[in-house]
C-alpha cells in the first residue's frame, strides 16, 4: 500500500521532519531535518562538505538503515488542533541530488510502515486520535 491522497499532501506541505537514526551501540539519535517527498521516497539531507560527518550519515553509513520520521504541525493552540504523521523506513545510501536546500547530499528513505492521525484538522476530543496504520512493504534488499 502507499500513502492517501491526503497523507501524500500533508507530506508535501511541511518541509521539516524530526529524523530518528541509531549508532553501531544502539544510541538513537533524533534531530530535526529538511524533508521531501517525491510521491515514492522520502529525501533527507544536506548541502556542503560536512554533510557525510553528521551523525544521521555515520549511522546509516555504519550499516543502520532503519529509521523513523515523525512530520507535525500545530494548527491551532485554542483550539487545539494538531497533526501528525510517523513513519517507520529503511534508508539508503547518500545520493547526490537537487533538493528543496539545493544540489547536495540525500538519503533515500523507503517507507515500511507509518501511522497518520487528524489530518483533516479536528480539535482535540475524544475522537479526535484514531491513527491509520498502514503497511508500505519490505524494504529493499541489502
Amino acid at each position: 500500500m502507499s500513502f492517501t491522497e491526503e497523507e501524500a499532501a500533508y507530506l508535501r506541505s511541511q518541509p521539516v521532519a524530526r529524523l530518528a537514526t541509531v549508532d553501531e551501540k544502539g544510541q538513537p539519535d533524533v534531530v530535526p531535518v529538511a524533508c521531501e517527498y517525491d510521491g515514492s521516497y522520502l529525501w533527507v539531507g544536506g548541502v556542503g562538505a560536512g554533510v557525510l560527518a553528521t551523525r544521521k550519515f555515520r549511522n546509516v553509513n555504519d550499516g543502520n538503515h532503519r529509521v523513523a520520521l515523525v512530520v507535525d504541525d500545530l494548527v491551532s493552540f485554542d483550539p487545539f488542533i494538531t497533526r501528525s504523521m510517523r513513519i517507520y523506513g529503511h534508508a539508503e545510501q547518500p545520493f547526490e541530488r537537487v533538493g528543496m536546500v539545493g544540489p547536495g547530499t540525500f538519503m533515500r528513505i523507503t517507507p515500511t510502515v507509518s501511522w497518520s492521525w487528524n489530518l483533516e484538522g479536528a480539535p482535540a476530543g475524544e475522537t479526535w486520535y484514531r491513527p491509520r496504520r498502514t503497511e508500505h512493504g519490505s524494504p529493499p534488499s541489502p
